[in-house]
């Protein structure tokens, strides 16, 4: 196992990769910016260091601070988390040049998966279901147009280096194209370097279901379940529940196979994440996108399948067997996930600040992945995700029960935060039934 690690990262997920770290017996070295010097990941390493001013360019991408810290501290190995510089193919490169240990998969798969165009021609060959859509970017707007009169409109323009629900846009006709498709690739140029973009059939009433695979040390990829990822606005994620209330014992069957097919495609190592487009009235669902990292979301699985994906992860980039037999793997109960932010929960605008009050609900099947505590401050130069809060039970209407307490427990004063629409969403006949898409959220404003 590795002995020790740098966790190039911050908030929940450094804190959460720590703390399985630290069970292991592994000495865990934390990065951290100016701004997030009181954060509790930092007091929680074994050790820390300073790499940077708030901007994270500067600091949590700066690679070569990163690296610097790595050497200086004797660390063995890098975790990225997600986000940052986790699906970044050239930092993986470098830190393996560099005779360190990669917690992730491999440059070339991450490379692979990264371009969207690419990837969805990839799985497209290997068997994988993929919506209509563009095999080439979209060269200029007179191409974008041409391709859209052959899909059918509604389209989706996307970046196609994009990700995170970013650099996304939709047309219900040429007009709207035309509008969409200047505004993707400006965005996609600025944000991403890289203007190409895309063109593929959008549907208007559809839901989101990913699939969590894992790449073992020894080639064989598996499947550990679905995730339900529908609860979005901005098409960024919200809510997360598994096993998904639209998927059945035989389309779990398929989905499962398609998502172990797309990871031995590229020869897959590490936890990722297979994401697909359902549509519920025909139970056709179609590749979006790999994300070649761990998910925020993670936590759901983990209390299905009863493992820790952390600790999986480290013991693939060791190199180890798994903790769990891959030819019996057993799903068990429902959990769901909320994503806590630092938004206001009526238009979710980013609302940061000084946390004067902070307290987490706790009880059975309650589980809080939380980045920052009482006395932090909330500041404006990172993601407004405060806290996961994880709840789970035998069935999910038991799961829903505990979220509703849970939810009306925990207690947070200071910046604005959403918990108010996990308290509305938790009431609505729309979630509460199953039967809900990625439209929930707008019918809910």
């Amino acid at each position: 196992m590795i002995e020790s690690l740098l966790v190039a990262n911050r908030g929940e997920i450094a804190r959460r990769i720590i703390r399985t770290a630290k069970r292991l017996g592994i000495r865990v070295i934390a990065v951290h910016s100016e701004a997030d010097a009181d954060l509790p990941f930092v007091a929680e390493a074994d050790e820390a260091v300073l790499i940077g001013p708030p901007n994270p360019a500067l600091s949590y991408r700066n690679t070569e601070a990163i690296l610097a810290a790595a050497k200086s501290t004797g660390a063995q190995a890098i975790h990225p988390g997600y986000g940052f510089l986790s699906e970044n193919a050239e930092f993986a490169r470098t830190v393996e040049a560099s005779g360190l240990i990669w917690v992730g998969p491999d440059a070339d798969a991450i490379t692979a998966m990264g371009d969207k165009i690419n990837a969805r021609n990839l799985m497209a060959a290997a068997g994988v279901p993929v919506a209509p859509g563009t095999t080439d970017p979209a060269a200029d707007l007179d191409a974008a147009v041409t391709a859209a009169a052959g899909i059918g409109y509604p389209v989706m323009v996307k970046a196609a280096a994009g990700g995170g629900g970013m650099g996304m846009g939709v047309a219900v006709d040429e007009a709207a194209l035309r509008t969409e498709y200047d505004k993707v690739r400006a965005f996609a140029e600025r944000m991403f370097g890289d203007g190409s973009v895309l063109i593929e059939r959008y549907f208007p009433r559809v839901r989101h279901v990913e699939v969590q695979i894992l790449g073992l040390a020894d080639g064989r990829v598996v499947a550990l379940g679905e995730r339900e990822c529908s609860v979005q606005r901005r098409n960024q994620k919200l809510v997360e529940e598994s096993p998904s209330p639209a998927v059945s014992p035989e389309l779990r069957a398929r989905l499962l196979a398609a998502a172990v097919r797309a990871g031995e495609a590229v020869g897959y190592r590490n936890a990722g994440t297979v994401e697909c487009l359902l549509d519920p009235t025909t139970g056709e669902f179609f590749f979006l996108e790999m994300n070649t990292r761990l998910q925020v979301e993670h936590p759901v699985t983990e209390y299905v399948y009863g493992i820790d994906l952390v600790e999986e992860q480290l013991r693939v980039a060791s190199g180890l067997a798994p903790t769990f037999d891959p030819d019996a793997l057993t799903p068990s109960g429902h959990a769901i996930e909320m994503r806590i932010n630092a938004e206001d929960p009526k238009r979710f605008l980013p609302g940061p600040g000084v946390i004067r009050t902070w307290v987490e609900p706790t009880g059975e099947g309650v589980r809080v992945d939380s980045g920052y505590t009482e006395g932090n401050t909330v500041t404006p130069f990172y993601d407004s995700l405060l806290a996961k809060l994880i709840v789970s039970g035998a069935t999910r209407d038991e799961a829903l029960d505990r979220a509703k307490a849970a939810v009306a427990a925990f207690q947070i004063e200071g910046p604005k935060n959403n918990v108010p629409f996990f308290a509305e969403l938790l009431t609505n006949d729309e979630f509460l039934s199953g039967a809900y898409d990625t439209g929930i959220v707008s019918r809910m404003r």
